[in-house]
């Protein structure tokens, strides 16, 4: 990797590295994932790693002990049960649960590679994902199991493995919520599926593994060997598999540590994991991070409504949260939050979407910690910017690079701008993904000379603080997801009745963004409720429209080409 220590003119923000941020850190001490996982397992063996608390106050827990048995056991399954390879893709889909860290720790431990997945994604978005990622097994939560039947046929998938939101609690506790789900709430569906319960697949692992650990099986593993498949919609709106390796996960990991050292206590942290963790934020920051420092992470299956984070909040004593601006605002407006405020946070992260000035400033008065914003994208594992936990923050930016990432604006020659000025923002550091599987055309666009052009335009001021100021992609922001315009216009095409079809991204206060969608008719009878059932069947929700606009024509270049930015500036009123 390319890091000359002392350029500061190129760097300027290193002088708010203060006594608090390394700026050169030494390179991760292991070889992969594992060895470090098992590291913090040994360390802090008998506290608690995970609890998960249901909307009522239900919860189930696992020590680091036994998440480090029961995933050998998982590892052993895979390579000896099922006969997978070192390398084999496996997915993973399913909300927040015990299940999700062991299986996931289980996968790496076997050699394998992690494939999140959205279980809200649709039968389309799902079959596409498998395909692309050549997943021979799935772990899945069985809320979402007649999905899973309707493509499995279409996919390379050989094996399912299944899970509960409860498993792993007291038995009790797991037959009364489980029983609730099913018969209460019917959230369960039938299906005709052959599968192995999770509980099943660890027996039959452990009988293979006869007391024995792991590390065969991960011993071999170095820096550049792939550890994850995290897919995004890049500079593009085909879903592609960013390659993130064990050495970008490892770094990256090592960067988040050094800039949030001055508020993290080894084995005393409490944090709050609302944001899901099959989203490549939450599964390195809440997950990873939290993981390697012995802390306990307190998981919610699903925060919406907001209610349901009320006990995980009240019952806990949490010392950290991550979450996106509407989560913030949301609890800011909830009276049980509002009387009774956390006392122990020391800090708190947002990120995948802008932090709102009224809702950081109502936050750090109520809490009286810190709510501080960072940057980063799937491609670069994540972490590129943070704002300092120390001292005064700068609001309205992204903060300064993390250690040992160097950042550059350029303008569309690729030549750097000057300070202060626009210019798309480019990244090069050891967390940068290996690039998109199986498309190295994409990769060669978007890595160019080492630096990753994000598409997002930055400005820099004098002591080297980045802001975002434009996309230079259209992409939408939804919430803190990536939803590309391309994916729903051909989604809406589709539509027999649509002749033509335009998206853009509107200012929502709920979610930062929102999808609106212009149509011009093929057919006159063609309704909104039409277009929505259509979106319903095709798109993930935070994909689909929330505003549908019928026009008789749609602002065009002189050949052809939608104009977008057009339709932007109607809703700007530009």
């Amino acid at each position: 990797m390319e890091y000359a220590e002392g350029d500061q003119e190129r760097r300027p923000w290193l002088g708010q590295y203060g006594d608090h941020i390394e700026e050169m850190l030494d390179a991760p001490s292991y070889d992969s994932l594992p060895a470090a996982v098992v590291d913090a397992a040994n360390e802090y063996a008998d506290q608690t790693a995970f609890t998960t608390v249901m909307p009522n106050g239900m919860y189930g827990s696992l020590t680091y002990a036994e998440v480090d048995e029961m995933s050998d056991s998982f590892a052993y399954y895979l390579r000896e049960v099922l006969g997978l390879d070192a390398g084999d893709p496996v997915a993973l889909q399913m909300p927040n649960c015990l299940s999700y860290p062991v299986a996931m720790i289980g996968i790496l431990k076997a050699g394998c590679v992690v494939v999140n997945t959205n279980p809200l994604y649709t039968t389309e978005e799902m079959e596409h994902q498998f395909n692309d990622s050549g997943a021979k097994a799935v772990v899945i939560v069985d809320l979402f199991a007649d999905k899973l039947e309707e493509i499995l046929d279409e996919t390379p998938i050989e094996h399912v493995v299944m899970v509960q939101v409860p498993e792993f609690f007291p038995p009790i506790v797991k037959q009364i919520t489980y029983g609730v789900m099913k018969y209460w709430n019917r959230a369960i569906p039938s299906h005709g599926l052959d599968v192995t319960r999770l509980p099943d697949a660890l027996k039959r692992g452990r009988e293979k593994r006869s007391g024995a650990d792991a590390a065969r099986f991960w011993s071999d593993l170095s820096h550049d060997d792939l550890a994850m498949l995290q897919y995004t919609g890049g500079t593009t709106g085909v879903a592609k598999g960013a390659m993130l390796s064990h050495g970008n996960l490892l770094w990256n990991l090592a960067q988040i540590r050094a800039m949030t050292a001055s508020h993290l206590t080894k084995g005393e942290e409490v944090v709050l994991t609302a944001l899901p963790l099959y989203h490549i934020f939450a599964c390195v920051v809440n997950f990873l991070t939290m993981y390697l420092v012995g802390a306990r992470n307190i998981l919610v299956p699903s925060p919406r409504p907001i209610q349901r984070v009320q006990r995980a909040m009240e019952n806990y004593d949490i010392t950290w949260l991550t979450g996106v601006n509407t989560l913030y605002n949301a609890l800011l407006n909830e009276e049980w939050f509002v009387a009774f405020p956390p006392e122990h946070i020391k800090a708190a992260a947002g990120g995948g979407a802008a932090m709102h000035h009224a809702v950081v400033d109502a936050w750090e008065e109520m809490v009286g910690a810190p709510l501080t914003e960072g940057y980063g994208l799937t491609e670069a594992s994540p972490a590129v910017c943070f704002q300092p936990l120390h001292g005064e923050r700068t609001r309205n930016t992204i903060g300064i690079p993390v250690p040992m990432t160097d950042i550059k604006l350029v303008d569309d020659d690729g030549e750097r701008v000057e300070e202060g000025e626009r210019g798309e923002l480019c990244v090069r550091g050891p967390q940068v993904m290996q690039g998109y599987l199986n498309r190295p055309e994409e990769t060669a666009k978007t890595i160019v000379d080492g630096w990753l052009h994000t598409g997002d335009v930055a400005v820099m001021d004098e002591q080297g603080t980045f802001k975002i100021v434009d996309r230079k992609k259209d992409m939408i922001l939804v919430s803190g997801f990536n939803v590309y315009p391309n994916e729903i216009e051909d989604v809406l095409s589709r539509h027999d009745k649509v002749h033509e079809a335009a998206v853009i991204g509107a200012p929502s206060e709920k979610s930062g963004e929102e999808v609106q969608a212009y149509i011009v008719k093929r057919e006159e009878s063609l309704t909104k409720q039409e277009v929505e059932e259509h979106c319903r069947e095709h798109l993930t929700g935070y994909k689909r429209p929330k505003k549908i606009v019928f026009r008789e024509d749609l602002p065009k270049t002189p050949i052809g080409k939608i104009l977008r930015r057009e339709l932007r500036q109607e809703v700007l009123g530009e």
